[in-house]
């Protein structure tokens, strides 16, 4: 690869530290477990494979919302503008490949809104204007509490209002570096005890019932980019009718 492009990994990886309710259980199998697996396959026995070893294999129990992923439409509602909205096998490749815009927002306490004003702020100051297929990240600095318990209660959130904002722009792909793309549950928990107002319960989230778009949850190393002029590539795995598919988010920055 030449010198003057480099690839900076967005994803946290998939594993058994992750907090509940969405941590795998990974049964690893070894290499001599799959030589007894090829002895029974194939009819020889094991001890004439090379150095009696066979092939190493994993199976995974987990939700497609394990580790960093892509929502889709589907995952908010079943419908979206009033249309039928999209499973992750439907949303579009050239949603996932575009220009990308980092807004950095760790000035923000935890629990904090991420207003449109916000949004609009920093993208003065960042001397970028929004244009359609822009995948923009929302960089928190959560990432950093990766592996803790406490990962799942820092960050600022997006909002309904700031959501739109972006949609109506023509984004179709946002994303986060904290474990969701709202506000941290323990915030809209107890901001719901005070105020009983349902419309702040998943605010952003269901944004989508009122136009298509996508988020990417659980992203890391937005702070290694600069605030725009790179590519981002988020292709998730491509999961029949699934609320969201697993996703190695990848920035490439070119000289």
């Amino acid at each position: 690869m030449s010198g003057k492009t480099m690839l900076v990994d967005l994803s946290v990886p998939i594993e058994e530290s992750e907090s509940e309710p969405v941590r795998p259980v990974i049964d690893r199998q070894g290499h001599q477990a799959g030589a007894a697996v090829m002895s029974q396959i194939f009819g020889v026995p094991p001890e004439n494979l090379p150095e009696g070893l066979g092939w190493a294999n994993d199976n995974i129990t987990l939700i497609t919302h394990a580790g960093t992923h892509l929502d889709a439409p589907w995952h908010y509602a079943p419908t979206a503008g009033g249309e039928r909205a999209m499973t992750i096998d439907e949303v579009p490749l050239d949603w996932c490949f575009s220009d990308g815009v980092v807004l950095d927002m760790r000035e923000k306490a935890d629990g904090e809104r991420n207003t449109a004003g916000d949004v609009e702020g920093e993208l003065e100051r960042i001397g970028h204007e929004i244009k359609p297929l822009d995948i923009v990240l929302v960089m928190t600095g959560t990432d950093r509490y990766w592996g803790s318990p406490e990962y799942i209660t820092h960050g600022a959130g997006m909002t309904c209002e700031s959501t739109l904002w972006l949609i109506e722009r023509g984004v179709k792909v946002m994303g986060i570096d904290s474990w969701g793309f709202d506000r941290p549950f323990s915030s809209i928990i107890d901001e719901y005890r005070r105020t009983e107002d349902p419309s702040i319960i998943w605010e952003a989230h269901y944004a989508g019932r009122q136009a298509p778009y996508c988020h990417l949850e659980k992203l890391a190393n937005l702070d290694r980019l600069p605030p725009h002029g790179f590519k981002v590539a988020c292709f998730p795995v491509k999961i029949t009718g699934a609320s969201a598919g697993w996703c190695r988010p990848v920035a490439i920055i070119y000289d």
